[in-house]
C-alpha cells in the first residue's frame, strides 16, 4: 500500500507501509511549513515511511535517517507513537537543513562512530538533537495548544450569547467581508484596464 501525499510546501510523504498512518501525515502537514520557516531551508525535503518489523525488534534498532544525496528522510513506523515519530522528522529536517547549507560537505564519512570522532559531525548531531528532538516539537506542540486554547476561549464566549447578539455577531462578518472583498475588486480596477462592461 503506498500513499503519496504533497503537502503544500512541496514536501513528498510517501507511506511505504501497510499502517494507517494518516494522523501523522497531517501532523506532519501542518508541520513542515513550520520548520521550514524556523530553519529557512531553501529545497524541499522528500519523507518516506516505512515498516520494518525485524529492525522494530532491535532495542537498539534504527528510528530514522537522512540521506543528504537524495534529500530524502526515511522514518520506521512500527509501533510508534506519532509524537515520537515527528521527533525522529524533525531531527532529520534539521540534518536537512544543515545540508542546504552546505554543512554535509565539510564531512568525509558517515560510517559509525562518526559523531563520536569527526568534531563537525558531532557538532551537527548535537544541533539536530537539540533542535530537532527538543524545541522544534515542544515549541509547535505549545502553538498548536494555544491556538486549540484559542478557539475554545473564542467557543464559550460566543455560547453565553443571545439570538440576537449572534445575529448582529454574523451581520457584522458578513458586512466586512464584503467590505472587503468590494475593496479587492476595486483594486484589480486599478491596477489593471477598465472591464470591458465598464467602458464607454
Amino acid at each position: 500500500n503506498v500513499d503519496e501525499v504533497l503537502i503544500k510546501e512541496n514536501c513528498v510523504v510517501t507511506n511505504n507501509s501497510n499502517i494507517d498512518l494518516n494522523q501523522l501525515e497531517n501532523i506532519v502537514a501542518r508541520f513542515y511549513p513550520y520548520v521550514k520557516q524556523k530553519l529557512k531551508f531553501d529545497q524541499d525535503a522528500k519523507l518516506n515511511l516505512i515498516s520494518d518489523p525485524e529492525n522494530a525488534k532491535d532495542p537498539w534498532g534504527k528510528t530514522a535517517y537522512y540521506n543528504p544525496n537524495s534529500m530524502e528522510i526515511t522514518v520506521f513506523v512500527d509501533n510508534r507513537h506519532p509524537k515520537d515519530m515527528l521527533r525522529s522528522i524533525s531531527h532529520e529536517l534539521v540534518h536537512h537543513s544543515q545540508n542546504c547549507k552546505g554543512e554535509f560537505d565539510k564531512t568525509q564519512t558517515l560510517e559509525p562512530g562518526y559523531a563520536q570522532n569527526d568534531p563537525h559531525m558531532r557538532r551537527m548531531e548535537g544541533e539536530a538533537y537539540l533542535l530537532g528532538n527538543g524545541f522544534l516539537v515542544r515549541d509547535f506542540e505549545d502553538y498548536i495548544k494555544s491556538q486549540q486554547n484559542q478557539n475554545l476561549t473564542e467557543n464559550k464566549k460566543m455560547e453565553g450569547l443571545t439570538n440576537e447578539q449572534l445575529k448582529s455577531v454574523l451581520e457584522n462578518t458578513i458586512k466586512r467581508a464584503m467590505e472587503e472583498n468590494t475593496l479587492e475588486e476595486e483594486e484589480v480596477v486599478e491596477e489593471g484596464e477598465v472591464p470591458a462592461g465598464l467602458k464607454a
